[in-house]
C-alpha cells in the first residue's frame, strides 16, 4: 500500500542499477524495471506486470531534476519576482517557504503551498474587483480595465467588448502599478493556498507517483526528505515521459509501447468534447477554460472549429506579466494576436518556445512509443490528433498516456491522502 513505508536498503539499490551503466540514468532505472518484468508470474497481465514492477521501486531511484527546475519562492518574493523566477527557469510552479518559520520546522510547517502561473493571473483579477458593485472607485484606467475584465471573467464566455478592455497598455499599466509591485508572495497565501501541498516521501513507491501524475492530475511532485525537512527532488510529467523514451529498446517497453493509439483508447475525449477556443476570441477567454477546466493547455481553432491554428499553453500566461508591452498595437489582444505577438517577441529574443508556437500533431495510426518520442524531443505537454484531411480528433497529453502505463488497484491508496490541506471554500484560483 502506498501509505506504508517501505523498508528497503535504498543505497544497495542505487548501486545495484549503477553496475554496467547503460546511457543514461533513466536507461538504467528502465533495465531495472526489465529485471523485476522478468521475474514476474507468468499468469500476470502485461499492466499488472508493469503495476508490480514500479510498486517494487522507491522514488528515490528516479533522476533528480537538473538544479535549475528544483527551485523555492520565499514568501516575501514580491509577485513581480515570482512570475520573473517562474519564467526565467521555465517551471510552471514552484513550493513557496515560509520565512518566519523556525530552522528546526518539520517540512509540512516549513512549506505554505505552491506558487503557479494560472493562480497569479486568476488572483490578480479577482482582487482588483471592487468590494461590490455599488461600491465607488477612484476612476482610474487601470481601476476601470481591471474591473471590467474581472466582471467578465467571473461570468461566462467573453465576448468582443472584453477583449477590446485588455488593448493598448492595459497589461503594461497593470504590471507598472504599486498594486502589483508591492504585493508579496505570502499575502496571496494569506488568502487562500493555490494547490494542496502534496509530497512524496523517499521510500513511497513508484507506481504512487505514477497514479498521482496521471489519475490525480498532478503535473508534477515534490520528493521531501524528511530527515532534512526539505525538497530532495521534484518528479514532473515531463521528466517521467523523457524517461520512458529512455527505455525504447527494453522488452517490458516495447510490450506496450508498440501498440497503436487506437488499441489503447487514445485520445480519450471525443471531438465535440474538446476544450478549444476560437482565433478570435479574447486570450482571457483559453486562460479561464483552462484553470476552470483544470487543463494545461488549449489549441486555437480557426472560424469553422475544426482546423487547429495554434496552442496556448497555461505557463504562457507570463508573457501577459513580463511582456506587456508586445501588445501595445494591437485595438485587442485576441488568441490570435496573443500567439502572433508572442511568436514575434521570441523570433526578436531569439528564443524558441515548446508552448507557443506552431502545434504539433499526429493521428490514430500512431504508436504509443512514436508518440514519447514525439513529446519527448519536442519538449511539448500535448499533442493534436488529426484525420487525413487535417479536422481536429482528439487531444493526448501526457497525463493521458501515463493513465495507460498504470492502474490503480482498488483500495491503493488507503488513509495516503489524510492530513492533505484542501482548498479553502471561498478560494476562487
Amino acid at each position: 500500500m502506498a501509505s506504508m513505508q517501505l523498508m528497503r536498503r535504498e543505497s544497495a539499490f542505487v548501486h545495484e542499477v549503477t553496475q554496467d551503466s547503460p546511457k543514461s540514468p533513466e536507461a538504467r532505472l528502465g533495465m531495472k524495471v526489465e529485471d523485476l518484468w522478468d521475474v514476474q508470474e507468468p499468469q500476470l497481465t502485461p499492466t499488472e506486470k508493469l503495476n508490480a514492477c514500479f510498486e517494487g521501486i522507491p522514488v528515490s531511484a528516479f533522476p533528480p531534476a537538473p538544479s535549475s527546475q528544483v527551485i523555492e519562492i520565499k514568501s516575501d518574493t514580491s509577485l513581480a519576482e515570482a512570475v520573473r523566477i517562474l519564467a526565467e527557469h521555465k517551471i510552471l510552479s514552484a513550493p513557496v517557504v515560509d520565512v518566519d518559520a523556525p530552522e528546526d520546522a518539520s517540512w509540512i510547517d516549513r512549506y505554505i503551498g505552491v506558487v503557479e502561473f494560472a493562480g497569479i493571473i486568476v488572483w490578480i483579477l479577482h482582487q482588483s474587483e471592487p468590494p461590490s458593485p455599488r461600491s465607488p472607485t477612484s476612476g482610474s484606467a487601470l481601476e476601470a480595465a481591471v474591473n471590467r475584465v474581472t466582471n467578465a471573467a467571473s461570468l461566462g464566455t467573453l465576448g468582443p467588448e472584453d477583449a477590446a478592455a485588455t488593448s493598448g497598455n492595459f497589461f503594461e499599466a497593470l504590471t507598472s502599478s504599486e498594486f502589483y509591485k508591492n504585493t508579496k508572495v505570502r499575502d496571496i497565501a494569506g488568502s487562500f493556498r493555490w494547490a494542496p501541498f502534496l509530497a512524496l516521501q523517499k521510500s513511497n513507491s513508484f507506481l504512487t507517483m505514477l497514479l498521482l501524475l496521471s489519475s490525480y492530475k498532478m503535473k508534477s511532485i515534490p520528493v521531501v526528505d524528511l530527515g532534512e525537512a526539505k525538497i530532495d527532488n521534484i518528479i514532473t510529467q515531463s521528466s517521467v515521459i523523457h524517461m520512458l523514451a529512455e527505455c525504447a529498446g527494453l522488452q517490458w517497453f516495447e510490450s506496450w509501447g508498440t501498440r497503436k493509439l487506437s488499441e489503447i483508447g487514445l485520445p480519450l475525449m471525443a471531438p465535440d468534447r474538446i476544450v478549444k477556443v476560437y482565433e478570435e476570441e479574447p486570450v482571457l477567454q483559453a486562460f479561464k477554460l483552462m484553470r476552470k477546466k483544470k487543463i494545461g493547455g488549449i489549441p486555437i481553432v480557426d472560424s469553422s472549429g475544426g482546423k487547429v491554428v495554434g496552442n496556448i499553453s497555461i505557463r504562457d500566461v507570463h508573457f501577459l506579466l513580463t511582456a506587456p508591452e508586445i501588445y501595445h498595437d494591437y485595438r485587442s489582444i485576441t488568441a490570435k494576436n496573443f500567439s502572433t505577438a508572442v511568436n514575434g517577441y521570441l523570433e526578436t529574443h531569439q528564443e524558441i518556445s515548446p508552448f507557443v508556437r506552431g502545434m504539433v500533431i499526429c493521428t490514430k495510426n500512431y504508436s504509443i512509443k512514436e508518440l514519447i518520442m514525439k513529446l519527448d524531443s519536442e519538449k511539448i505537454h500535448r499533442v493534436y490528433v488529426v484525420d487525413d484531411a487535417g479536422n481536429l480528433e482528439g487531444v493526448i497529453t501526457l497525463r493521458d498516456i501515463l493513465s495507460r502505463l498504470v492502474h490503480e488497484p482498488r483500495g491503493y491508496f488507503g488513509d495516503f491522502f489524510d492530513g492533505v490541506l484542501p482548498l479553502p471554500s471561498n478560494s476562487r484560483v
